[in-house]
């Protein structure tokens, strides 16, 4: 019998070559990278001196903190959280990418350090992001970060795999975040619980990796461990030139692979998609909710904030000018992006917008920041979350880029 790409993920890094990698079955598997943010990192830090003392981490090459939540640190504890970290670092001689870096996983791609094939703990929830780069990636707890950091290794449950098949085509206004809504409303926070989720078809096979990040970003919304991408030559190039290495393999499940379940998606003639508070999964049309009225709009976080959604929407906006009583917000997610949207004009362009433009990170999606609401204020944001108190007090929104920029335009919910 074949494998699936999670269980060949496994299976390539076992610590006991000969242990079973079927659904439900426990292993240890070995770590390519372990990571914490600012959110969790002291107490990371914390948990290693208590339990080990002054043991060294397993490999300092590959062990980062990666500082995103608040940055810079706008309260005393956060600035204090970061400096213990870096403190740690110094005497583990381990790399801190700080708080001018971005988001930690998006770095960690650009970087080269998540590459296909490859595995990646960390404090952050969203690691399961790592999808997008046919890897795995999981949001672990303060002392099991510990642990890996020691030890460079962790035990998993196999989950079971699910495939879904996406017939047709993606085409605009509907795009990759309206794909991932799409899939929300199918299955709820609860249809792909606990299983690792392969996607197939041809807009699949299309999607650039900012919009594969998109769609694997969400897998947490889903209920999913991870939602896997077969990498084409696009990703194994990125990866190559990112990292410069090639000693790495891009996955594919074996034909005769065995899933928990098989679903096939119709997004032929898929419009854009809205969530509705108070839930991920509470998605409906944008256009049954075009008399919502706005008065934010937040652009940014792990699922929308690459230089192509930020492009995306300097493209709608250009020449145009955000309603006057619109907070419109947008966080690049790296230095990279940010560098890249002062070299192609594009800050100039949001600016004259009438965009509040800030450093890299995850912004208001951290409860950090800017992006955050208060009390009845109506939020459109490209985010992953919208529970009560996740961005403010106010009500979130989640959309794309495109029904963002819209509604900034406009003052309502809009993708015209």
């Amino acid at each position: 019998m074949g494998f699936t790409i999670i269980e060949k993920i496994f299976r390539n890094h076992l610590v006991r070559p000969d242990d079973n990698v079927s659904p439900g079955s426990i292993v240890w598997i070995k770590l390519d990278v372990r990571s914490a943010r600012d959110f969790g990192g002291a107490n990371v830090v914390k948990n290693f001196k208590k339990y080990y003392g002054g043991d060294r981490v397993a490999d300092r090459a590959k062990t980062y903190f990666t500082f995103d939540c608040q940055v810079p640190a706008n309260t005393i504890p956060y600035a204090n959280n970061q400096q213990a970290c870096r403190i740690f670092a110094r005497e583990q001689e381990m790399r801190v990418f700080d708080v001018n870096a971005g988001i930690g996983s998006h770095v960690l791609i650009d970087e080269g350090i998540a590459l296909p094939g490859t595995t990646t703990v960390g404090t952050d929830s969203h690691l399961n992001i790592m999808g997008a780069m046919n890897a795995f990636g999981q949001g672990m707890g303060d002392i099991d970060i510990a642990y890996a950091m020691r030890h460079g290794v962790t035990w998993f449950e196999v989950p079971p795999s699910v495939r879904i098949n996406v017939k047709g085509e993606l085409k605009y206004p509907a795009t990759a975040k309206d794909l991932t809504l799409f899939v929300l409303k199918k299955f709820g926070s609860a249809g792909l619980l606990g299983t690792s989720v392969e996607f197939y078809g041809e807009a699949i096979e299309k999607m650039e990796l900012h919009e594969r990040i998109t769609l694997s970003s969400m897998a947490t919304e889903m209920g999913a461990i991870i939602a896997l991408i077969p990498a084409d030559d696009k990703i194994v190039k990125f990866a190559r030139e990112h990292s410069g290495r090639s000693d790495f393999e891009a996955l594919k499940a074996d034909p005769d692979a065995k899933y928990s379940s098989e679903h096939t998606l119709d997004i032929t003639g898929l419009v854009p998609q809205v969530a509705a508070p108070p839930s991920p999964e509470n998605v409906a049309d944008a256009s049954s909710l075009s008399e919502v009225a706005v008065d934010s709009v937040f652009i940014g976080s792990c699922t929308n904030g690459r230089f192509e959604d930020i492009e995306t929407v300097a493209k709608i906006v250009d020449g145009k000018k955000i309603r006057p009583n619109i907070m419109a917000t947008i966080v690049p997610s790296t230095a990279g992006v940010f560098r890249k949207m002062l070299e192609t004009g594009i800050m100039k362009t949001l600016f004259d917008a009438g965009f509040i433009i800030s450093n890299p990170g995850c912004g208001g999606c951290a409860s950090g920041q800017i992006g955050m609401t208060g009390q009845k204020e109506v939020q459109v944001s490209t985010s992953n979350r919208n529970f009560e108190g996740k961005q403010g007090a106010g009500r979130t929104y989640i959309a794309s880029p495109v029904v963002a920029a819209y509604s900034a335009l406009n003052g309502r919910i809009s993708f015209n």
